[in-house]
């Protein structure tokens, strides 16, 4: 039963406490478990969709993923369930939408301020205790499991060891490295040397459960802080993509482009945002007039490039691991990212300013042909890279269109180890088995998304958004503006149709309103501390 599983972690924590190693036994008999398979979450913080090799990039080298997007199933347009981190964690972990949870922003969250017309909604500050994770259900059925890295979905006493898993290492709850990703690195239970390099360090971690619990079922959750700032590049690859940066013709269009916020009184297009560079008003990296900021457009930060291949590796070494212990062909691995990349500096201090010396340190990517970045609803912001390996079950080499989301991941997980959702739990996500099994279509209507807070990433109205067939809606909070998109004809959300297909509007909103409805999302209320800017 859950009630005695969450029993038996808080034992393990409390033995943790005392210096006392507890010993994780599958099933609690130590014996081996024939016929389930193994489960390995590979999740990366702030990779772009564009930001792999497989995916589309020129810069960055990823050629173990590379070869693993060629030999499984690659999903061409998966989601996050937030464009920002702890959401999409909580989404994945229980198969819930993050306003199902209350739990729609990142940890502990975003100040208020003035400017603000409305207030974010006060959110659960934690994974809340009644939810069943994936962890939980699996270790219901024998499975050992473990988190190594980013956990950012409470503080203690809500820690791993109170959601389902035997081991967490490092004992640390923020979404970031505390200090830099180079030894010492400032973590409970991160132990190393000079010259040590956090992703690797983790990954040595993760090996060693693999090949401790080789016999017997385990769930491994392999959360990278990488490629989340600070943006602190591996030396040797960093080197490596500074020598390979002088060999390329520099672009001829703007390394960066305006991006202003749709829910203002006064619009601004594309073209308009564009000429505005040349204005003097508009130079510097800081939110600028009109609530715009500057979005990054190519993808030529050698310290971000360096990150993307040491975790590039990172996966090859937990490839080669399942290979060398005999047990690739008994293991299911989902590589997934929480959302999308960070080609928008973080602006949680408004009036923080950028110096062109610390560009590489504020802007990691370039998303493009995808609009936006992290902190935005546009595609930018939440499409992001997805491939599974189901063995024996796999489509190799093939790419799927269909449109995903993090919810789907816990019971597709189930649905593959052929397991019953635990204690008859319902969830918001839709298994993805059928489409392994030959099936083009999951038997679903829309997903959906909602974020009633201000962004650290741009000046972008809340809002929230809906996706149905080829069809985007957006729809913000301040002033209801909508956008509408053809993303079959428009993935990079150019052309808004809101104007000109009214039906489309209409019938798509009240999804998105029923849905809110369905699941009680809370909306925010006008702000008393709003002061209108000039």
């Amino acid at each position: 039963m859950i009630i005695n599983m969450r029993k038996r972690t808080i034992v393990t924590s409390c033995l943790n406490l005392l210096g006392i190693t507890p010993v994780v036994l599958a099933g609690g008999s130590g014996e081996k478990q024939e016929g389930k398979p193994n489960v390995i979450i590979f999740l990366v913080d702030d990779l772009g969709w564009t930001d792999l090799g497989c995916y589309g990039s020129q810069f960055y080298e990823t050629p173990n993923i590379d070869r693993f997007a060629s030999e499984n199933l690659m999903f061409t347009s998966a989601y996050a369930a937030c464009h920002v981190s702890s959401p999409t964690r909580a989404s994945i972990l229980t198969g819930k939408y993050p306003a199902t949870l209350n739990l729609t922003d990142w940890l502990p969250g975003r100040k208020e301020f003035p400017f603000q017309k409305l207030s974010n909604v006060k959110i659960n500050q934690h994974l809340p205790y009644e939810e069943i994770t994936l962890a939980e259900a699996l270790k219901e059925h024998g499975y050992a499991t473990a988190i190594y890295g980013k956990w950012h979905l409470g503080e203690d006493p809500s820690n791993p060891m109170h959601h389902g898993f035997d081991v967490h290492i490092p004992d640390w709850a923020k979404g970031w490295p505390n200090g830099s990703y180079y030894f010492p690195f400032k973590l409970k239970g991160m132990d190393g040397k000079d010259g040590d390099y956090l992703t690797d360090r983790l990954t040595d971690e993760a090996l060693i459960f693999i090949e401790e619990n080789r016999s017997a079922p385990f769930f491994l959750y392999l959360s990278h802080f990488a490629v989340h700032d600070p943006l602190d590049g591996r030396p040797d690859l960093v080197k490596k993509y500074q020598d390979k940066l002088k060999k390329l013709t520099a672009p001829e269009d703007p390394p960066f482009l305006l991006e202003g916020n749709p829910d203002a009184p006064v619009r601004i297009s594309t073209g308009e945002a564009g000429l505005m560079l040349k204005d003097p008003a508009f130079e510097g990296y800081s939110q600028l007039p009109d609530k715009m900021v500057k979005i990054k457009q190519h993808q030529d930060n050698v310290q971000f490039a360096a990150m993307v291949e040491s975790m590039d590796e990172s996966f090859g070494r937990v490839l080669k691991k399942l290979d060398e212990l005999g047990i690739a062909d008994n293991t299911i691995v989902i590589f997934f990212s929480d959302n999308g990349g960070m080609a928008a500096a973080n602006f949680g201090n408004p009036n923080r300013v950028v110096t062109e010396g610390m560009l590489d340190r504020a802007f990691s990517t370039s998303n493009l042909p995808l609009r936006g970045a992290k902190g935005w609803l546009y595609e930018g912001g939440i499409r992001v890279p997805l491939i599974i390996k189901w063995p024996g079950n796999n489509i190799a080499s093939e790419k799927c269109d269909e449109p995903v989301i993090s919810v789907d991941l816990y019971p597709t997980v189930m649905g593959m180890l052929d397991l019953k959702m635990p204690h008859e739990q319902k969830v918001d996500g839709t298994s993805l088995v059928p489409l392994f099994k030959g099936e083009s279509h999951l038997k679903r209507d829309a997903i959906f998304w909602h974020f009633p807070h201000y962004s650290n990433h741009g000046m972008q109205s809340p809002g929230g958004a809906i996706r149905c067939g080829d069809y985007k809606l957006i729809e913000y909070f301040e002033n209801g503006t909508v956008q509408l998109f053809n993303l079959k004809d428009d993935i990079g959300e150019q052309c808004d149709l809101s104007a000109s297909n009214p039906g489309m509007v209409k019938r798509l909103q009240k999804k998105l309103h029923n849905w809110r409805r369905s699941i009680n999302a809370r909306m925010m209320e006008p702000n008393p501390e709003y002061v209108p800017s000039e």
